[in-house]
């Protein structure tokens, strides 16, 4: 194992693809000569040049637009949308596009294109620039749909999407990137559809996405002060989502809480839970919960903005009011 960071994992997943397959190749905004609005990136340019490493104009929609084109001509393009925000610029491409060719050409077309893009609140960048959007991708059909929690996973993850033949939607946390954490040396990669165990417990099941496994994991170690033992599930991806691992513990605990960054109305946390609901229902002591963002813009002011957020504290009350009522 070594140490190193989130970030660091993206760039090293990225340079280890590009290396071992000289048709993966990697545009976007400030990913050349910057090396990432997040440091994701550092160092590839200088390494595999202009011709594989492209900063891209202000424009989501012609660039990813291009690197679908690039995608089903035989390359594989990993593509970096600076937010998740930003998608929605681009979501003809990704949506109308990139989701259905494969199905409409009868499997004849593949399409192995990666879209990298940034979630998460906590730096106050207000409403534009803070958003989590996976929802919006995962309602749509043909799109894999990925959120690492850790430097190991979006290691693992990444590269697996990057082999993947199908389009993969991949959403980083801002508040991640800098968070270091061990990750295995060596070649390895993680698949999608199966979730990682966190954390075992019998008291409550939490799952939670992306940057909230931190957040669950930080408010774990509360709750077993108070002799509350909490079983941590991170899902990896949401689409595919692992239902058999949730559903086991689930039977377990008796209780469920899901912890998702994105809006509450129609979100990835309704989602799991109602795709959950008939085979949990009788082991269910308490009705499910979720923690999620409230249906407002993301306030550009720090006190609000946390006001909104789920954060470890809100874990923490969620879990004593279900264990203890």
């Amino acid at each position: 194992m070594k140490k190193i960071t989130y970030a660091k994992a993206i760039s090293e997943a990225i340079d280890e693809e590009m290396e071992r397959n000289r048709n993966v190749i990697l545009m976007g905004e400030d990913v050349g000569i910057k090396g990432g609005n997040f440091g994701q990136a550092v160092g590839l340019y200088k390494k595999y040049g202009d011709w594989r490493v492209k900063d891209t104009p202000i424009s989501e929609n012609s660039f990813v637009g291009l690197c679908l084109g690039a995608a089903l001509t035989g390359l594989r393009p990993i593509v970096e949308i600076m937010y998740s925000d930003f998608l929605t610029l681009a979501m003809d491409q990704i949506a109308n596009q990139a989701a259905k060719i494969r199905y409409m050409s009868g499997g004849q077309a593949k399409v192995p294109l990666t879209i990298c893009t940034t979630i998460g609140m906590g730096r106050s960048t207000a409403a534009q620039h803070s958003q989590s959007l996976q929802a919006i991708v995962a309602h749509i059909p043909g799109l894999k749909v990925v959120m690492p929690s850790s430097a190991g996973e979006a290691k693992g993850l990444l590269k697996t999407a990057i082999r993947d033949d199908n389009p993969v939607v991949f959403f980083e946390h801002r508040m991640e990137f800098n968070r270091e954490y061990e990750v295995p040396e060596g070649e390895f990669t993680i698949p999608f559809g199966k979730a990682n165990v966190v954390r075992e417990g019998e008291d409550v099941t939490i799952v939670a996405t992306s940057n909230q496994v931190f957040n669950a994991r930080k408010a774990s170690d509360e709750l077993e002060r108070e002799n509350i033992h909490v079983e941590i599930i991170d899902p990896r991806t949401i689409v595919p989502l692992d239902k058999l691992t949730i559903i086991q513990s689930v039977k377990k605990t008796g209780r469920l809480i899901i912890i998702d960054e994105g809006y509450e109305r129609c979100g990835v946390a309704a989602e799991i839970a109602m795709s959950l609901q008939k085979e949990i229902f009788y082991y269910l002591d308490s009705p499910i919960e979720r923690i999620t963002t409230a249906n407002v813009p993301i306030p550009f002011s720090p006190v609000l903005e946390y006001e909104i957020m789920p954060d470890k504290n809100k874990i923490f009350k969620k879990v004593v009011e279900m264990v203890k009522g």
